[in-house]
């Protein structure tokens, strides 16, 4: 590998002290509520939780018991964590100093080195517009994550692309990961339909969780009067009056609409979701999305897509 630009080692380093550090601190090196990991080794019975995956029933203990009950396993030693990374040019879009692209590399970058820092490998699979457009290999070590960094980093730009399909995507995620992993789909999720059901598949192979980024005005149009808005993947324009309060208010249904969309096909899906915005601050956001996991493992809270959005600092 050639050396890493020096931007990008300051980046990692500054990462390291200001959000890993602090991620240690506040969850103790519990990472557990983070990852659950996918062991062999039996660690627990209990009765079955509207939340739990039917997967881990154990048709032996539940026939004698007559009540369902679920087995629970130790964490591996080793995991290995893939990024299924949605790069297309949507992603490109900020409203503010950082696009959604800076949070996709931040949060890859962030979770890559929680989890070397532990012995464990991480690889990434990049989506790009047109389908599966590039392989990491799963590996460990620093130098492993700045080489993910540097490829990320070093991705153009598209200006317009085919609309994105992402079911194209996670069904090649689905053929090439074998292996039950830990999974992360980072994206808009701004798709044509169907993804749900290959990320489906995904999760029920694998421990997925799905990070959606959204820009703030991507859900509440500003009033800035006559502006062009551009189709970030087409490049089609349309010259729009954000002052008409007819128009804002189509705009909100629109937005509405798609939010419930989202959701249903999240819940279809079946994968934990957490949501982030350019601005948003990681640190609390993890956090709190490790509270939520909590609090589930506990009993105490149904799975409910998109339940853990971030704050900003």
């Amino acid at each position: 590998m050639s050396a890493s630009p020096p931007n990008l080692e300051h980046m990692l380093h500054r990462l390291d002290w200001t959000v890993i550090r602090r991620l240690d601190g506040l969850l103790q090196g519990d990472y557990r509520t983070l990852f659950r990991g996918s062991g062999m080794d039996l660690a627990d019975l209990r009765e079955y939780q509207l939340h739990d995956d039917a997967r881990h029933i154990d048709w032996n203990v539940t026939a004698r018991m007559n009540t369902p009950y679920v087995r629970e396993h130790n964490e591996d030693r080793e995991v290995t964590a893939w990024f299924l990374l949605d790069l297309s040019p949507s992603m490109d879009l900020g409203s503010g100093e950082r696009r959604k692209r800076d949070a996709l590399i931040e949060f890859t970058a962030v979770l890559a080195r929680v989890l070397t820092r532990r012995g464990n490998r991480v690889g990434a699979l990049f989506y790009s517009g047109g389908g599966l457009d590039g392989v990491i290999p799963a590996g460990g070590g620093r130098r492993h994550v700045l080489r993910l960094m540097h490829a990320l980093s070093s991705r153009p730009e598209l200006k317009t692309s085919n609309p994105t399909d992402l079911s194209q995507f996670l069904r090649a995620g689905f053929n090439i990961l074998k292996r039950r992993s830990l999974v992360f789909v980072v994206s808009d999720f701004i798709s044509a339909p169907g993804w749900d059901q290959p990320q489906s598949l995904l999760a029920r192979r694998h421990e997925l969780l799905a990070v959606r980024l959204v820009d703030p005005i991507e859900r509440d149009l500003p009033d800035l009067g006559l502006f062009t808005l551009q189709d970030a993947e087409t490049g089609e324009r349309l010259f729009v009056d954000s002052h008409d309060k007819a128009f804002r208010r189509r705009f909100a249904q629109l937005v509405d609409a798609r939010e419930a969309e989202l959701r249903e096909a999240f819940g279809r899906s079946g994968a934990d979701v957490i949501e982030l915005s350019p601005g948003d601050n990681l640190v609390e956001a993890l956090v709190r999305f490790s509270q939520l996991r909590r609090r589930r493992a506990r009993g105490g809270l149904a799975r409910h897509p998109a339940a853990a959005p971030a704050t900003g600092p």
